[in-house]
């Protein structure tokens, strides 16, 4: 073979060679998956969601709605009357006042004229009190002590203290005048509050069962203490009832 010749099929021999290590360098081919598309509707879905959760209104509900004038402001009187006619519980409800009020926060305390006492247990620390709870025995909802009879309850403090009845100054509880702070808080009063991010109150101004003018006293005395300028809006309703807007006379 000639000298020419062999130095062709070295050149030809090191050109495939550098071909077959270039084709060995390239990347692997990625493999391209085409998304799916999304079947849901989610509009569809959202619609659905919402016919499930509507509340559905009963014929009874239906029925007393109907006695009362969604777009009418009624004086108190005939407010408090439309309240006990469209009461639906087999109970003796509770009449609600949802007032939107100006300002988020405490409204201040107010005691009703007419609402009933609270049901709560309150007792006094003495002999017999303490001889029950030495037994594990709790009879009471509330317990008042004062600085003198305080230390007697320092060995039932894992007793009394979970249940949140351990005496203390800022509950009024623990007194040197414990007579005084039975009364006080014996008495029906109530915080008016309202919602956390909202300037509504909710609040209960007595029962069904109460006369007309009994339950309006209660409300008058909202109004005076919540004060009617701070007052934009005014509604009554039974528990179970719908609601009455109120005509708010400043």
């Amino acid at each position: 073979m000639s000298k020419t010749s062999q130095e062709n099929k070295v050149k030809k021999t090191k050109k495939l060679a550098v071909e077959d290590q270039v084709i060995d360098q390239k990347a692997p081919e990625t493999e391209v998956t085409t998304p799916v598309e999304e079947t849901t509707d989610l509009s569809a879905v959202a619609e659905l969601k919402t016919a499930r959760t509507a509340k559905v209104r009963g014929k009874r509900y239906q029925k007393v709605r109907k006695l009362v004038d969604a777009n009418k402001l009624y004086s108190l009187k005939e407010a408090v009357k439309l309240v006990k006619a469209t009461s639906l519980s087999k109970f003796d409800g509770k009449v609600e006042a949802h007032v939107t009020i100006l300002d988020i926060g405490n409204a201040g305390e107010i005691v009703f004229p007419h609402l009933e006492a609270s049901s709560k247990r309150i007792v006094v620390l003495n002999d017999t009190v303490l001889a029950e709870i030495k037994g594990g025995k709790v009879n009471f909802d509330i317990l008042i002590a004062t600085p003198i009879t305080m230390p007697k309850l320092l060995p039932f403090a894992k007793l009394l203290g979970p249940k949140g009845l351990m005496p203390n100054p800022k509950s009024g509880t623990l007194t040197d005048k414990p007579e005084d702070a039975l009364k006080k808080l014996s008495v029906a009063k109530t915080v008016i509050k309202t919602e956390k991010k909202a300037p509504v109150v909710h609040i209960v101004v007595g029962k069904v069962s109460q006369p007309i003018a009994e339950l309006e006293a209660n409300v008058t005395e909202l109004m005076k203490v919540i004060k009617v300028i701070k007052i934009k809006k005014l509604a009554l309703c039974a528990t179970m009832g719908p609601s009455v807007k109120i005509e708010i006379v400043k």
